[in-house]
């Protein structure tokens, strides 16, 4: 009979003693569970003592966190967190040196967890931490034990940030702008300031004004991995705390610094590899460059703006030398303004008369002009090329310059995500970005003369101009996808992937889908599914045996702890764990917690996941919740929360729970997979069969003859023929 839902077996060690097996009674107090133990092995005092997990985190077991014990789980008699936390304030107060350092350094441990850290922070603990760092003038361990023990407690939320003294956070960014510090100390003072600037517009600004852009910059140039990425981190978060005046004068100054250059050649190419954080944090460093642009980006021309129609002017004056302003020339206002029109629609505009009309709408708004005015100034062979090699085709052959150009750089902002926000996940960016100062507008004059090759190759008129711009969008993406290193490599190769290559390949990839449409070929393909959809499952399976290393993510700031999960080999157990940073993959048996995968009940995804609608109040993001899925286990219906590191990931751990529960696997990536399995499958089956159509019906059986007599019968053997008789008759018997 099985035991009763609110009974857990479970052990209980303690140091010296046998370890006893118990049945936990989860309706009963925890202090009576306590004080029969302690009877036990004769201790007196229960209220002294409390439980712990003996592995992992060994968090303390209360009354609010009791009902997450399980089976078999082990626990350990230890002294309880309230005396933990007496004794160890009076330990960081002690004047034996080595006796303070062990203090603070298992009072860092210890404050990872929240029973413990309520219990020091309500003894006033803070403030003690605070004169240790405010007072002292140690710069080695003890202080580096000092930082992560406040780290750790400020993780929890108890206290604000913005109570922090000014002499605090003075000190704090000290130990940032000094030379001799120990780079452990320098790591975990990074870390509080990334943590303290998102929380206020006063701490921001002390920050930002304390800690300058040199001094990070100069963290971000030394060899230390971790000291480089602790800088690149403060420097985001003052980024995305900025206004939109003071982002765009910080990323000014950046530039003027070559930061991009010293990324492109010290990060992104280091001999050491690209790490996830890194990789993300250079990611909405892009993004941010890239949403400098938006402001331009969604203002309509005003045409009386002296200055903006100058530079719409300059476009006119840089193309041609235009006879109503030749020195002498004294044509009327009319006869000047009909020229002008003349050759603003020689410059492809489709409002010659009032181009800036062709400029009012939003997106892409003044940054076409921009990008125009750009193009002319630093490339003005190339845009003259242009323009008077088009003025010279027929009319309806011509490639508008401008209208182009507007067009194009709405689809460059689509492409590049400009404008839109930063996702708190995301890792892809352009390593061709850091290469190249005015990236977005070096990558416009690129794509605006592809235009114009393209405009050719396709032998276009005006009203070819939305297939033309089509084919180039996809030569764009297609080109980006191979992610080249620098713009030099991207300007050759999309500038050989012509028409024809295009061509090529949708013709290729048509052709692909009308033979896997043919009606046997679909049949062939339901027949090889099952074998394939095995193969998959076999595959997720595989991968959750591995492992995947995941991130923990709150609403304040991304997270450094990690979390390692990974299926047993025999499918049966579900192990997870917190790791260290640098553990790629973790032996099965370092990682302390487990769910039977018969307890699991079902998969949630997205909005659905607890850990999703926890944050409900604030903002969500869109690929935060791409990311998230959580297991629900247990007769309680408890949840483990995932937030996958990427989609990929995500797809195949769902799917991987799915098999597991005995569901099916639902993700895009499964489709994707089978189609490349089935794809793959089909084409050496169906070798023997090149160049040769396949019907979509099989032929005709044809009618049954009339009689069979054409038939053989072979039920009776033909007697063998002899020497001295005729052929067909047997010999006679007797003599």
């Amino acid at each position: 009979m099985p035991p009763p839902k609110d009974v857990v077996k479970i052990a209980i060690q303690m140091v010296g003693a046998i370890p006893q097996l118990i049945e936990l009674q989860q309706t009963k107090p925890l202090a009576s569970v306590l004080k029969d133990v302690c009877d036990a092995w004769s201790l007196p005092n229960a209220e002294r003592y409390a439980l712990q997990y003996a592995d992992g985190r060994q968090t303390y077991i209360t009354e609010s966190n009791r009902g997450e014990i399980k089976n078999g789980s082990i626990l350990r008699l230890t002294t309880s967190p309230d005396q933990e936390a007496e004794q160890l304030y009076s330990g960081i107060q002690s004047n034996n040196s080595d006796v303070k350092t062990d203090s603070l350094k298992k009072l860092a441990s210890l404050s990872q967890d929240v029973t413990f850290a309520q219990e020091f922070i309500n003894r006033n603990g803070l403030k003690q931490i605070f004169y240790i760092v405010e007072e002292g003038n140690d710069t080695g361990e003890m202080l580096a034990h000092t930082l992560k023990a406040f780290m750790e407690l400020m993780e929890h939320d108890f206290v604000s940030w913005e109570t922090l003294s000014a002499a605090f956070i003075k000190k704090i960014v000290s130990y940032v702008n000094m030379n001799a510090v120990d780079a452990s100390v320098q790591q975990l003072s990074l870390s509080i300031l990334e943590n303290m600037v998102p929380t206020s517009r006063l701490l921001f600004e002390l920050v930002k004004k304390e800690v300058t852009l040199d001094r990070l910059l100069t963290h971000l140039q030394v060899t230390n991995a971790q000291l480089q990425l602790k800088a690149m981190a403060l420097l985001i978060a003052l980024l995305l705390a900025a206004t939109d005046a003071e982002r765009r004068d910080m990323m000014d100054y950046l530039r003027e610094k070559n930061i991009r250059q010293f990324i492109h050649k010290n990060i992104i190419h280091s001999s050491e590899p690209l790490g996830d954080e890194m990789a993300h944090y250079l990611y909405v460093l892009q993004s941010v460059s890239l949403n400098l642009c938006e402001r331009r980006m969604r203002t309509s021309m005003d045409p009386y703006s002296q200055e903006q129609r100058e530079l719409l002017q300059s476009l006119r004056q840089t193309a041609f030398e235009s006879e109503s302003e030749a020195p002498g020339s004294n044509f009327s206002t009319e006869r000047r303004r009909s020229l002008c029109a003349k050759e603003f629609r020689k410059l492809g505009f489709m409002n010659n008369s009032n181009p800036a009309e062709d400029l009012r709408r939003a997106p892409p708004g003044l940054l076409a002009l921009d990008n125009m005015v750009y193009f002319s100034r630093h490339t003005p062979n190339a845009y003259s090329r242009f323009v008077l090699e088009n003025s010279s085709r027929e009319d309806k052959h011509e490639c508008p310059f401008a209208r182009s150009s507007i067009q194009l750089t709405l689809i460059l902002c689509e492409i590049l995500h400009v404008g839109e926000p930063c996702s708190e996940t995301a890792q892809a960016f352009y390593p061709m970005f850091f290469g190249q100062d005015h990236f977005f507008e070096e990558l416009f004059c690129i794509c605006i003369q592809l235009v114009n090759k393209t405009w050719k190759e396709m032998r276009a008129t005006q009203e070819d101009f939305d297939k033309v711009l089509q084919v180039v969008r996809e030569q764009i993406t297609r080109t980006l996808s191979l992610k080249p290193t620098s713009l030099e490599l991207f300007k050759t190769r999309v500038n050989a992937l012509n028409y024809s290559e295009i061509l090529k390949l949708r013709q290729t990839e048509r052709l692909h889908q009308e033979e896997t449409l043919a009606v046997p070929v679909l049949q062939l393909r339901e027949r090889l599914k099952p074998e394939l959809l095995e193969l998959i499952r076999q595959q997720r399976l595989l991968h959750l045996c591995e492992g995947t290393l995941f991130r923990k993510i709150s609403s304040r700031r991304r997270q450094d702890k990690l979390w390692y999960c990974r299926l047993s080999p025999n499918h049966k157990v579900l192990h997870y764990g917190d790791v260290e940073e640098g553990v790629d993959s973790p032996p099965i048996e370092s990682l302390p917690e487990k769910i039977p995968v018969a307890d699991m009940k079902m998969l949630l995804m997205g909005k659905e996941c607890p850990h999703t609608k926890e944050k409900s109040s604030g903002k969500q993001n869109k690929d935060v919740l791409e990311l998230a899925f959580s297991i629900v286990y247990d007769v309680e219906e408890y949840c483990l929360n995932f937030i996958a590191p990427t989609r990929y990931e995500f797809c195949l751990w769902t799917d991987g729970v799915n098999v597991l529960l005995g569901k099916e696997m639902t993700s895009e990536r499964m489709q994707t997979d089978l189609d490349v399995l089935l794809s793959m499958e089909l084409k050496l089956r169906l070798l023997d069969l090149e160049n040769i159509s396949i019907p979509d019906t099989p032929p005709p059986v044809p009618k049954p003859p009339s009689n069979l007599n054409f038939c053989y019968d072979f039920s009776h053997a033909e007697q063998p023929w002899l020497p001295g008789t005729k052929r067909g008759h047997a010999t006679s018997g007797g003599g």
